[in-house]
């Protein structure tokens, strides 16, 4: 069972590692995914990012994205975390992490739960920017492109 949390507060990513295999001498790889806020966007550089969600709609839609990773690859686990309110550049605020017995199923999963989390889950995010302007971020045409390579079901092999 994946482990979904949307929060503000920081999360401390070894302890969250640590969890995801939990002593287990069965996992053989670990994808990991550690986003962070960039200090620009557009050439503009940025002070904050606001990230605002539907509490319980944002988590159901990140379950659901989990478990479809967990139909289509061999997981022997499944974490993902991502943050809500005031960011500032440099603070991370996504971590997806999966384990597999085989490192192809635990780089494939981690790439498709973070191309699916880009384009599926919602969240809404606010740039504010150095010169006192803010912009909603808006979908981007490459996210949707990555998302798209994963629209037919496929499970990866072992090594």
């Amino acid at each position: 069972m994946a482990r979904v949390v949307v929060q503000e507060a920081p999360f401390d990513t070894a302890a969250e590692l640590a969890r995801l295999t939990g002593g287990r001498t069965d996992v053989g790889g670990i994808g990991l995914f550690l986003g962070v806020v960039r200090d620009t966007a557009g050439g503009r550089p940025i002070t904050a990012m606001t990230l605002e969600h539907y509490p319980g709609m944002t988590e159901r839609a990140l379950s659901a994205i989990a478990a479809e990773a967990e139909t289509r690859w061999p997981l022997l686990g499944c974490t993902l975390i991502h943050r809500v309110g005031r960011l500032v550049p440099g603070e991370a605020i996504v971590l997806v992490a999966t384990a597999s017995a085989h490192r192809a199923a635990a780089l494939d999963s981690c790439a498709f739960l973070i191309d699916w989390l880009k384009t599926k889950a919602p969240f809404w995010k606010r740039e504010e920017f150095r010169d006192g302007g803010s912009a909603w971020v808006a979908a981007r045409a490459e996210d949707d492109a990555a998302a798209a390579r994963w629209l037919a079901p496929r499970r990866a092999a072992a090594e």
